[in-house]
């Protein structure tokens, strides 16, 4: 996916429809020239509506459409017509997608299964036309009841990947490199930081024509969590991998320390994120011998599952692929 085309947030202007009105209408034919009243309710207000798509990958479709306006409900008519209700507007967001009132920051809620639809903003109510106000006292009421007016509100959506397996990593950790690989995907690859600057989704082939889905997260820095550098925009993508998988450079200072860095990120970030498996590949293993290899084994952190990788020379890849499918599936059970 071009880096230009994935749009993950979008602030929009929602304008729902206003209900129609009720009618103030009585019966005449040639056989009852003074009939009841008999006028209809007004139709309801168009809604603006939020459709998962799992064909979707980016909220591109909305980055240029800052209005949206659904259509007004038809006035009640005669003989207890019903007016028309107003057009609804349906917009196509990709899963993973979450809806926010731009003002208070409140989430009203999370597309998460593909056909979901969930209203964004609700149309105007239509009015009840008079026969509705017919009573013992009051034969014929020349009133009816006007439509409700449609909301105008400005929404946020925001969009947290969807994927199997999600990567952390600092910038430059090969993140992107293992995504080329062994996915079709073709992110921005260069020998500096800061290479990905959007959200990389590619299908990894496994055994036996499965798959799982990899997400290459842009490279978090130290104090993300504080918004430092893109911190939240990045963070929130990790929110809705089931897995993560910690990339740290064989050539780090520190593994260990680099480890506990990233993980201290994404807790002060969501203490929730602690929850999700994890495992660990040291990467750029190409670069070191099979010694040094046995000495930095003393250097890695209990209690998560690693394994030393090298996309480049494509190392340990296949073993890697191994450990992910049994990490996701042994996920799936525990949930």
């Amino acid at each position: 996916m071009a880096e230009q085309n994935f749009v993950d947030y979008v602030k929009i202007c929602c304008r729902s429809g206003a209900g129609g009105s009720g009618s103030v209408h009585f019966m005449r034919d040639r056989k009852n020239p003074r009939g009841g009243p008999d006028g209809g309710d007004g139709g309801r207000g168009g809604h603006i509506i939020l459709r998962g798509n799992r064909n979707v990958w980016t909220l591109l479709a909305l980055k240029y459409r800052k209005h949206v306006i659904a259509g007004g409900g038809v006035n009640g008519s005669a003989n207890n017509k019903t007016g028309a209700d107003g057009e609804d507007i349906i917009l196509e967001v990709p899963l993973g997608t979450v809806a926010k009132n731009a003002e208070t920051g409140k989430v009203h809620f999370e597309i998460t299964k593909d056909g979901e639809e969930k209203i964004l903003v609700e149309g105007g109510r239509g009015g009840q036309g008079n026969t509705h106000f017919k009573s013992s006292t009051n034969q014929t009421p020349r009133y009816a009841q006007p439509g409700e007016p449609g909301k105008e509100e400005w929404k946020i959506l925001e969009l947290k990947l969807l994927a199997d397996v999600g990567l952390v990593g600092f910038p430059n950790a090969g993140k992107s490199t293992l995504l080329s690989v062994i996915t079709a995907a073709k992110p921005k690859i260069a020998n500096y930081p800061f290479t990905t600057l959007r959200p990389n989704l590619g299908i990894v082939q496994y055994r036996d024509d499965r798959s799982f889905v990899m997400a290459d997260i842009p490279g978090i820095i130290e104090k993300a969590h504080e918004g430092k550098g893109l911190g939240h925009r990045f963070l929130r993508h990790i929110e809705r991998n089931a897995t993560l998988l910690f990339m740290v450079p064989c050539d780090t200072g520190n593994i260990k320390k680099e480890y506990e860095i990233l993980l201290n990120e994404l807790q002060e970030y969501n203490e929730e994120l602690l929850d999700k498996p994890r495992v660990l590949a040291i990467t750029k293993s190409d670069l070191i011998d099979e010694e040094l290899r046995e000495m930095l084994k003393a250097d890695i952190p209990k209690g998560v599952p690693y394994i030393f990788i090298s996309a480049v020379a494509q190392q340990g890849l296949t073993e890697l692929k191994d450990l992910l499918w049994e990490t996701i599936n042994k996920g799936g059970e525990e949930k």
